[in-house]
């Protein structure tokens, strides 16, 4: 069989069912101004129509996952409708209410600000995929923004969203990337210096886009009736394993978000991932890692680092942070849901799950990364200051680390020097290296040989084990940035260049070792290769 005769052929015929505002509440107010939506879970609102719609990239995997054909996502009326200048049949977008804690206080009404859905997918397999424009104009919930995005932040997402995706963490997806022929006005730095940049949309496309935060803001207006219609629709949607909602189902539910959440925290900290941006509003229900804003990769291993310029004095998201923070929106989504299961010690209880699974999951984790069978408190602990002492690239340490020969070595009979080598690539300042670094890095390299020999794994299969789990390639900020130059020239070779090489996170691809060096030193300091702000 011709595999596109298998596949959707144009738009229309994907299959919507918009279980969402069919079932819940929406705002009687038809009106598209900045407004308090009270007594509604969303607010019907149509995208902005655009000058020029443009595609310049889409994701053939998500296309797949929609059982659409490539010949669909290279038309001319992909572009319009995913740049929101046109409805295919059954689409009927919306922009969905919901609060949250920012930066550890409460801000009440968030909502989507400059996102909208555009409704339900219901695929061959029988998923529910949302598709969500973000960027196309504004919603009731956009407060005093515009609801648009730029050009820089939307490559950032739509590389992003499809890195983690392949990289194995829990992630929304991004279907395409679209220009819109406009200017949009940004101030990058909130420092006065706005400038016009051009103006994009991205797609992105998840099971739910439902947050922490569309619960607390129903219980916060102690609008109980509508928080349980809610839970109640989010359960029997997107947790139906657990049965019909009850006291003890909605225990269970909590519990698994719990779970989950500990899961995509542990990946986080795996890859090297940090959010720059945990606010509640920003927590999946489904333990996805949504929004991505002034997100960044360790490069060097520092714990105390974020990528957001907002935190750049409180460091609340900071990397090593991200498994408390966690936690305490739990905390927060625990207080939200109290009037439905009344019992702050099972909802205590649950939250200790959290605790247990992501200790447990970190473990597993931190063994896998060093090719261990089982996990090495005292082994790890010292790597993790020692990784501290000099500037040392996380990603490249640990993928080095694999090469290191192992089998029928004796450890005592090797110098400190010899030791290092292997991992020399993962320092950004050789002068940095002194004398009582490289004996106490040498002291753990003997003591990780002497413990993978008395694990019996030969250098083969820990290679094996490491290298599954430590990507080789991660999408540094500066490579996002390249892409970025290249595109706002009118370029788009990168993004795709990009795009094919994080499908492979983990491969060798010998002909792209140029993307798994360390940071280059112009990359340091400059605006957007390092920190980065809210501003889109």
């Amino acid at each position: 069989m011709n595999y596109s005769l298998s596949k959707i052929m144009h738009l229309d015929e994907l299959l919507f069912d918009n279980r969402f505002i069919h079932e819940l509440p929406g705002d009687p107010e038809v009106s598209n101004n900045r407004r308090q939506v009270i007594g509604a879970c969303y607010s019907h609102v149509s995208p902005a129509k655009v000058v020029k719609p443009k595609l310049i990239a889409y994701s053939r995997e998500v296309a797949d996952q929609l059982d659409l054909a490539l010949e669909a996502c290279e038309s001319d009326y992909f572009a319009e409708v995913f740049t929101g200048n046109r409805l295919s049949a059954g689409m009927e977008p919306y922009a969905a209410c919901y609060g949250g804690h920012q930066f550890g206080n409460w801000a009440g009404q968030l909502g989507d600000g400059r996102a909208i859905n555009l409704g339900e997918v219901l695929n061959r397999q029988g998923q529910r995929l949302v598709l969500q424009l973000k960027g196309a104009g504004p919603t009731p919930y956009s407060r005093t923004a515009d609801g648009l995005a730029v050009l820089r932040s939307s490559v950032r997402e739509f590389l992003c969203s499809e890195a983690m995706h392949h990289l194995g963490v829990p992630t929304t997806r991004a279907l395409s990337l679209t220009l819109t022929g406009e200017c949009v006005i940004r101030d990058m730095f909130y420092n006065g210096n706005p400038k016009a940049e051009p103006g994009a949309v991205v797609c992105r496309v998840a099971p739910s886009f439902t947050r922490f935060g569309s619960f607390q803001i129903f219980t916060a207006r102690g609008d109980i009736k509508l928080l349980k219609k809610l839970a109640d629709y989010t359960i029997r949607t997107d947790f139906p394993h657990l049965g019909e909602p009850s006291p003890t189902v909605y225990l269970a539910w909590f519990e698994e978000i719990c779970r989950k959440t500990a899961e995509m925290i542990v990946h986080w900290q795996r890859v090297g991932f940090v959010h720059g941006v945990m606010n509640t509003d920003n927590m999946s229900i489904l333990g996805l890692t949504i929004d991505y804003g002034p997100y960044g990769w360790l490069e060097n291993y520092d714990p105390d680092w974020t990528p957001n310029t907002t935190d750049a004095s409180m460091r609340r998201y900071r990397f090593g942070n991200q498994p408390q923070i966690a936690f305490w929106n739990l905390t927060q989504l625990a207080n939200a849901i109290y009037p439905l299961i009344e019992d702050a010690e099972l909802l205590q209880q649950a939250l200790n799950l959290y605790a247990e699974s992501f200790e447990k999951g970190w473990e597993d984790m931190m063994a896998g990364k060093l090719g261990l069978s089982v996990f090495d408190n005292s082994l790890t602990a010292e790597l993790l200051i020692i990784l501290q002492l000099v500037e040392t690239d996380m990603t490249i340490f640990y993928r080095k680390l694999a090469t290191m020969d192992i089998d029928n070595r004796t450890p005592n009979d090797i110098s400190d020097e010899v030791l290092i080598m292997p991992l020399m690539e993962a320092y950004y300042v050789p002068e940095q290296l002194t004398s009582e670094y490289k004996e106490r890095i040498g002291h753990w390299l003997r003591n990780y040989m002497r413990r993978m020999q008395k694990d019996e794994t030969p250098d083969q299969e820990r290679r094996m084990r490491m290298n599954a789990v430590n990507p080789k390639y991660v999408l540094r900020n500066y490579m996002a940035q390249l892409a970025i130059d290249k595109a706002e020239q009118g370029d788009y070779s990168m993004i795709d260049e990009l795009l094919k090489l994080l499908r492979h996170p983990y491969d060798e691809q010998v002909d792209k070792e140029v993307f798994a060096v360390k940071r280059p030193d112009w990359a340091r300091q400059r605006a957007g290769c390092s920190m980065l702000s809210c501003s889109s």
